[in-house]
């Protein structure tokens, strides 16, 4: 079931109220999942530090890219006041850089959420990196009442579940007259999973490819958007 588009003055303006096996997910521009009834915010593949992984690389990518990314995440707190914030994988970019030192003190900032962090492929540092007291590590998918939340898409979903997933960063690419094309983040939604956009802004874009049943959110103008994919 979808519902229409909706504008919280305690959340959101224009996210997409979405009932998927009678759990209520709000769809977020700012390319996140708010479930109200568990009063959780997920986030999939923020990647920080991968300026600072560019920059020693020789790639001279600014660490501001970044910053956005925090106020947003601080703003989806202030605005929603989850009491858990699940990052599904790609947190941190691989290596450790100074990046981290900014990550790592975060989460102190709102003692009243529980951070977990479910990792990623880029999810490498040491056990030792993630302070006890912060972060919530799981090495595998985590169970959330009929949510199987994971970086990547699970391949054996149960009966009755649904996975909750990023690894992917879906886009969808639209085209208009005179050979315009316009591809966007979006949330890929199949009958038993969600594929999450990439919340980092330093991110690419993966086309997917689309059954009959799956269905397309795209984020533009700050709004959610359904895309006709049987054009």
């Amino acid at each position: 079931m979808y519902k229409n588009q909706k504008t919280h003055s305690s959340g959101s303006q224009g996210l997409f109220q979405l009932l998927l096996q009678e759990v209520n997910f709000e769809l977020l521009p700012e390319k996140a999942i708010y479930l109200p009834d568990q009063k959780s915010l997920l986030i999939a593949d923020p990647h920080f530090g991968k300026a600072a992984h560019f920059r020693k690389a020789g790639v001279p990518v600014p660490e501001s890219v970044h910053h956005g990314d925090y106020v947003k995440i601080k703003k989806l707190i202030q605005n929603f006041q989850p009491l858990h914030l699940f990052f599904l994988g790609d947190l941190f970019h691989s290596d450790f850089n100074q990046t981290w030192l900014d990550l790592e003190a975060f989460p102190g900032l709102f003692p009243g959420i529980q951070f977990h962090l479910i990792k990623g492929n880029h999810d490498i540092l040491p056990a030792q990196f993630y302070r006890s007291e912060l972060w919530d590590v799981h090495s595998q998918s985590l169970v959330l009442g009929n949510l199987l939340l994971s970086h990547e898409p699970e391949m054996d979903i149960p009966e009755g579940m649904l996975n909750i997933c990023g690894h992917v960063h879906p886009g969808i690419s639209l085209y208009g007259q005179g050979r315009q094309k316009l591809t966007l983040p979006c949330f890929f939604v199949s009958p038993k999973r969600i594929i999450l956009p990439a919340f980092g802004r330093f991110t690419g874009l993966a086309k997917l490819e689309c059954e009959k049943q799956d269905r397309a959110f795209v984020i533009a103008n700050k709004k959610i958007v359904e895309v006709n994919l049987s054009t």
